[in-house]
């Protein structure tokens, strides 16, 4: 176990990656999995998009988005322990052909300017089949490579590649929906994570991972681990954060008369997340999980309390810039985490939670936010932000000793297959 902890903790290097990404069993489900996850954070935007243009309602549009987002968060977790349960092919399969009939129901419904109940309904039921390929893709190079850099650079490309389709999403559907079709962002955005979904579901190195063995996991799955809560909230609270934050900032740039700069300036957060990602990767602090986790988490809120002393949209946005390089570092640091607390089993399952945990935290934050924003202004909110971030960065604190290895039988290994 002293093992396990200690390679999960330890840095990675440029050959690490250079080693992960060109071993031969990868190969397939990674380019399958880009495919599946690029539309990751446009399916949503370009629904509400689509909606509004063809209702004139961004109240039914947002509800059609929340809708979605309520949808993801419940089927990341039902995906992910179906997935650990009977290995990602059928799962995958079985939900990628439901969020192409969902999806083609959802379309029938906009164009026909049926009831928004029936909007939102349908909505839930996309976002619940959008196939959790990143919770697989996550768990599988588990399976494919040895604790060690070459594993610990996996989890981290996993991370960073997620933060530039974050980036590229919006900007993807925003373009799209200009063209003769407004629901020409929510089909292409669907028929790509299908495609890639299936494409990663019958890869070899996919199909080599059957049925769970030996007794089913508690009731309470992932959940069962002490440290598995604790990553959970850690999460939350990241989310939280940039849920706040994804509000101010559009509203900074409404006040200062240039509303359409919002996004570039979230753009910009994003960029420098990237950037640091990497070399963060290469040199992790602090060593140990038990403290990395509510360090970056506190040291993020402490960053966006920065963003509300800017008086001008050029200093924000160096400010964006600053408190973004702690993005993608959180990411790389749950996904480690998962590799020490997580009980043998439920890989999916736990990134599942916190995908969960993510965006609950991102619908709490913008709904508080929202509400700060309108009573009090932008620089209100960030300063709400970071005390938000640092109350739940504490508790992480208090938490950091349940941060340790889930005492549970060993997960089969796929490693060498293919290699």
């Amino acid at each position: 176990m002293l093992a396990r902890v200690s390679h999960s903790e330890g840095r990675t290097s440029l050959a690490d990656y250079r080693s992960a990404l060109t071993t031969r069993a990868a190969r397939r489900p990674a380019i399958a999995s880009v495919l599946a996850r690029l539309p990751i954070a446009m399916i949503g935007i370009s629904a509400l998009l689509y909606v509004q243009r063809e209702t004139g309602s961004f109240a039914a549009a947002g509800l059609v988005s929340a809708g979605s987002l309520v949808g993801v968060s419940v089927g990341a977790v039902i995906q992910g322990r179906l997935i650990d349960r009977f290995g990602p092919t059928r799962p995958l399969l079985v939900v990628a052909v439901t969020l192409a009939l969902s999806m083609s129901a959802l379309v029938t419904s906009i164009e026909s300017h049926a009831p928004t109940a029936v909007m939102v309904a349908l909505g839930a039921v996309t976002g619940l089949s959008e196939p959790m390929v990143g919770s697989a893709s996550r768990a599988l190079w588990g399976r494919l490579l040895p604790p060690g850099g070459a594993r610990n650079a996996a989890f981290s490309y996993e991370a960073i590649s997620m933060e530039v389709f974050f980036i590229l999403g919006p900007g993807l559907a925003g373009l799209l929906v200009t063209a003769p079709w407004a629901g020409t962002g929510l089909v292409l955005g669907v028929a790509l994570q299908f495609t890639g979904a299936v494409l990663f579901a019958l890869s070899p190195a996919v199909r080599a991972w059957g049925p769970a063995t030996g007794s089913s996991p508690s009731l309470l799955g992932a959940l069962a681990s002490p440290g598995m809560r604790t990553l959970a909230l850690a999460a939350l609270g990241f989310g939280v954060v940039i849920g706040f934050v994804e509000v101010a900032v559009p509203a900074s740039a409404t006040e200062a008369g240039h509303a359409s700069v919002g996004g570039l300036l979230l753009s910009a957060w994003s960029l420098s997340s990237v950037a640091f990602g990497v070399a963060y990767s290469l040199r992790p602090w602090p060593r140990r999980l038990g403290l990395r986790l509510p360090a970056l988490l506190g040291a993020f809120g402490a960053l966006v309390a920065l963003l509300a002393w800017p008086s001008s949209l050029w200093g924000l946005a160096l400010m964006m810039l600053l408190a973004g390089a702690l993005i993608t570092p959180q990411s790389t640091a749950h996904s480690s985490t998962i590799e020490v607390v997580a009980p043998a089993g439920t890989a999916a399952e736990a990134f599942g939670w916190v995908l969960t945990a993510v965006t609950l935290g991102l619908a709490v934050g913008q709904s508080v936010s929202g509400y700060v924003v309108e009573h009090a202004g932008p620089s209100a909110a960030f300063l709400a932000a970071s005390v938000a971030g640092l109350a739940l960065a504490a508790l992480v604190w208090a938490l950091r000793g349940t941060v340790r290895p889930a005492v549970t039988a060993p997960v089969p290994s796929l490693v060498g297959a293919g290699q």
